[in-house]
Parts: structure tokens; C-alpha cells; sequence
């Protein structure tokens, strides 16, 4: 195919190409590797709907492998993961997609609160009831809050409201969220970053509270600074997706 855009992150291609561009056409743009367009793994052509998305897509594989001849792997492309994504598995079944997501809302990590210590629960409070009052107010979504890990059960309501919040997102939103939701364990700031509420550093900020409180405790440890840092890169990595999808400019 003329410049792969599926596998998995660690496969590797030699780089074939020396020019990469956006080009326009019927249905979209599309992205052309020495005039060839790059193709999914079903073989069709890559296609978006903006011309900002297609010329950062364009952009990372003008990066990739450093010159003809040199190694790249999917992970060089992350745009591109995230529109074959949203072209290939998303679009076509876009209510299943919705559902999944949605269930996150049935324990949203902002509606589990710590009882103690007494200022993780305060940092808590002020990081994640903004949030929550959000949903509230703009989504139609109150949702209850406990403390500690037993399992709260949501009003039908508010999980139906948060549910046509995620339906109301296009592919491009819905492949963005499936992203952040996962990475932040709330539906309610993926929402909110999508919604340009909130951006994806504040979202992270929030996200990890408890793990910044417990890294100020006893220290850091390498092993979830590195986790902290990829939630970091994906979530990011997701906003600027979502913001090119819909026509915006965006910086890597």
C-alpha cells in the first residue's frame, strides 16, 4: 500500500518517500506521499475533513524516519493513527462507540472522593467540583459524589444526559475522547476538554491529583512519573487532534 497507516506502534517501515503533502479532492484531503496517497489497512485512502488536520498528518510524515531509506514506526504518526481511527473503526459504527464511552459516566473519578487526609480531599474539592458543577450546568448532568471506592450508582438521568454529550460528538470527537476518557478516568473532563472548556494540561492537573499529592508525600517514583508523563503526551496529543479535526490551528 502507498504509505501504511494502521499496525501496531511497534512496526517498523523504511521511509520511501521524500515528499509529503495535503492535497484537496472529492470527499476531503488526503495526504500524498511522492504524489501516492497514504492508504488504512482496509486500503482505502486516508481522508479528513480539514485542511489543518491533512497539513499536520502531511507534517509528521515529512518528519518521519528523517529522510528516504531512514526507519519509522506508526508511533511517528500519531495524527494519522487517530484519523484512520476515526475513518475505519468509528464512523461505521459510531453507536457502539458511544456506549463504551458513555459507561465511563457510571464511575466518573471526580465523583470519588477521599475522606482523608484532610487537604487531598480539599485539593480534590477544588480541582474536581468546578468539573462536576460544569457537567451540571452545561450538559444537564448532576452527578453524585462518595467517599472512598464503593461504587456510587448515578441517577438514570444524568447518565443519559452525559450520554448524548458523547453522541453529539462526529468521529473526529468521539476518536479524540476515546483517547481522553480512558487516559483521565472521567468522562467529565474528557467532555470538557472536547467541549474547549478546559484544556488538556488542566485536565491532567486534575486527573492526577492524587498522584502529585502522593509524589510530595514519599517521593517520586520513576516508574509512575513515566506513566504520568505518557497520560501527559496522550491527552495532549488528543486535544490537538480534536482541534485540527474541526479546523483550528494547533502546536505539537
Amino acid at each position: 500500500m502507498s504509505g501504511g497507516a494502521g499496525g501496531g506502534c511497534d512496526r517498523t517501515m523504511k521511509r520511501f518517500w521524500r515528499e509529503a503533502n495535503a492535497a484537496s479532492g472529492e470527499g476531503g484531503w488526503s495526504v500524498l506521499l511522492d504524489g501516492r496517497p497514504v492508504r488504512l489497512p482496509s486500503g482505502s485512502r486516508l481522508q479528513v475533513e480539514s485542511r489543518a488536520l491533512a497539513d499536520a498528518i502531511a507534517a509528521e510524515w515529512r518528519a518521519a524516519g528523517g529522510g528516504v531509506g531512514g526507519e519509522m514506526g506508526y508511533g511517528d504518526v500519531p495524527l494519522t493513527r487517530l484519523a484512520g481511527t476515526a475513518q475505519e473503526r468509528i464512523a461505521p459504527d459510531r453507536e457502539a462507540v458511544v456506549a463504551q464511552l458513555a459507561r465511563y459516566g457510571e464511575s466518573d473519578l471526580l465523583c470519588y472522593r477521599a475522606d482523608a487526609p484532610a487537604v487531598l480531599a480539599v485539593r480534590q474539592d477544588r480541582a474536581w467540583q468546578p468539573w462536576l458543577d460544569w457537567a451540571a450546568a452545561a450538559l444537564g448532568a448532576r452527578l453524585r459524589v462518595t467517599a472512598g471506592v464503593v461504587h456510587v450508582a448515578q441517577e438514570p438521568t444524568a447518565l443519559a444526559a452525559l450520554a448524548r454529550a458523547v453522541a453529539a460528538q462526529d468521529a473526529w470527537g468521539l476518536a479524540a475522547l476515546g483517547v481522553l476518557v480512558p487516559a483521565l478516568g472521567s468522562l467529565v473532563l474528557g467532555l470538557a476538554v472536547a467541549s474547549a472548556a478546559l484544556t488538556s494540561g488542566e485536565a491532567f492537573a486534575a486527573a492526577t491529583v492524587d498522584e502529585t499529592y502522593q509524589s510530595e508525600l514519599w517521593g517520586e517514583d520513576a516508574e509512575a512519573a513515566a506513566r504520568r508523563t505518557r497520560v501527559r503526551e496522550d491527552v495532549a496529543l488528543a486535544e490537538r487532534f480534536l482541534r485540527l479535526a474541526h479546523g483550528g490551528s494547533a502546536t505539537s
